[in-house]
This record gives structure tokens, C-alpha cells and sequence, in this order.
């Protein structure tokens, strides 16, 4: 079978190093491409292998336009706007794409799901392997946990995070509303501050914590009176989720046009 061609948009940033790593990693995958911003003091000169050193054959440029018509795939981790302008231009080309990108609001999400009709996308705020296992269980849990168990979710990232709650603690908060046939944005409630009064019954609760370099911790916790259930990942280094994106790359390669996200990469079904 003939490698994938992958290209990266927004190679040099924390996550973009190590999307390079992996896919320079890959023996099933080749690099073809990777670019950066406008004024970026890299561009134009040969990528390194970001733990190695060693020097690529691969230019980095600002043409996201090229690299997406010279690519099987493109990963993207970028910006939400940016992400829906390269959503378009994939579709146009017929390139899959695998998007990490957190943030987008409803309409951006609606862009991508227009872009799905005519390219491969895979979306998910989280590709490792082990959190959408999280994902997985929560829904089960509560599924199978009724309103006697209030339901918490706390994350902790790196101080340099903008976004809050996280995507990936969304993502919990969405597997949980799903599994008792509720509606995210009907009963979340992440702004506490000051005197709130008693917890509404039904409601998942968010608490958002930065500091440090954390990767990505991420907790469930279903409480009733006298017991309660946690689930938790801890992300130690940000090159569980490049192998991920990775693999979810020479995955949605062989797929007909559509959106998809990590369940379906894994075979995960509820």
C-alpha cells in the first residue's frame, strides 16, 4: 500500500511540532507539505525534525492553497475561521481533512459539516485514543446513572490556553447530555461566581483550571448522596494526540466524503 500524503497547516507551534513528529514518525505516511502565518521567520527555510534536528526535504511556505491540493490529507489545529476558509478549499479538492481545532461556534461547525459533503473530515476535539474512551464510558454511565447523580467535569491545561471550557471537556459535557437525551447548552452551567444559590437539579456543572504546562487533565464525576463515580485522563506530553490525529488521517484516506470523529476512527459504539 503507498504511504499517505500529509500535509500540515500551522507546523511550528506547540501542537504542530508534534503533529510533525508523528507523521515524520509514520512509516505509512509521507510529509508533503507544512505551512505557517505570514511573517513567520521560518518561512522559506527547510523544516527540522523537531526532536532530531535533522533537516527535511520540505519548504515551509504560507500556501495553504497548494498544500491542500498537493495532499491526501491535511491536519489542521489551527483557528477557528482559518480552519472553515481550509474546510471550503478541501472540499473544492476533494482532500480529506482532519481538523483539532477547538472553539468554532454552531455556524462554523454547520461550514464544516457543508465542507463534509463533498470531503473526508474527520472533527473531534481530542484525538487520543484513551479520551475518546472517556468519551465512550460517559455516555454509558450516563445512560445507566439517573438524576440522583449530579454530574461535575473539571479540566486543568497550560496557563497559555485561551479557550474555556476546554473542547475536550465539552465533548464529556455532550457525551454526558447525550446519554440522558438532554441538550448541552440547556443545562450547563460553567459560570459560578459569587452567590449562586443551591445546584439545579439536571444541571452539568464546569470548572476550567490553568497553570503551568499541562497538557490535559480532564475529570468526570457523577455524585449522589453517599457515592460517587469518577472517570479521569491525565495527558502527559501533546504527542498522544498527533499519533492520534495521525492515525485518524491514514484512517478517513480510505472513506468516502463525510463527517466523522474519533468513535468512528476507533470503532467505538454506543
Amino acid at each position: 500500500m503507498s504511504r499517505v500524503k500529509i500535509g500540515i497547516i500551522g507546523c511550528l507551534g506547540r501542537m504542530g511540532q508534534a503533529l510533525t513528529t508523528a507523521v515524520l514518525d509514520q512509516e505509512d505516511a509521507t510529509l508533503v507539505g507544512a505551512t505557517e502565518m505570514v511573517g513567520n521567520t521560518s518561512i522559506g527555510q527547510q523544516l527540522k525534525h523537531p526532536n532530531t534536528g535533522e533537516l527535511t526535504d520540505i519548504v515551509i511556505t504560507t500556501d495553504t492553497d497548494k498544500l491542500i491540493m498537493d495532499a491526501d490529507v491535511v491536519l489542521d489545529f489551527t483557528c477557528p475561521t482559518a480552519t472553515v476558509n481550509h474546510a471550503n478549499i478541501a472540499a473544492q479538492n476533494g482532500t480529506s481533512l482532519v481538523v483539532g481545532t477547538t472553539g468554532l461556534s454552531d455556524d462554523e461547525e454547520a461550514s464544516l459539516k457543508i465542507a463534509a459533503e463533498q470531503a473526508s473530515i474527520v472533527y473531534a476535539s481530542n484525538y487520543s485514543p484513551g479520551v475518546n474512551l472517556l468519551l465512550h464510558l460517559t455516555k454509558i454511565a450516563s445512560t445507566v446513572l439517573n438524576d440522583d447523580f449530579d454530574i461535575e467535569i473539571v479540566e486543568m491545561h497550560h496557563r497559555d490556553k485561551i479557550d474555556a471550557p476546554s473542547g475536550t471537556a465539552l465533548s464529556i459535557g455532550q457525551a454526558a447530555a447525550e446519554g440522558r437525551g438532554k441538550i448541552l447548552n440547556d443545562i450547563m452551567d460553567a459560570g459560578r461566581d459569587g452567590v449562586t444559590g443551591a445546584r439545579k437539579a439536571g444541571d452539568i456543572g464546569f470548572a476550567s483550571l490553568r497553570g503551568g504546562n499541562v497538557a490535559g487533565d480532564h475529570t468526570i464525576s457523577f455524585n449522589a448522596n453517599d457515592e460517587r463515580i469518577e472517570f479521569t485522563h491525565k495527558a502527559g506530553d501533546r504527542s498522544i494526540f498527533a499519533r492520534g490525529a495521525v492515525k485518524a488521517a491514514l484512517w478517513v484516506s480510505r472513506k468516502k466524503v463525510g463527517l466523522y470523529d474519533m468513535s468512528d476512527v476507533l470503532g467505538l459504539q454506543t
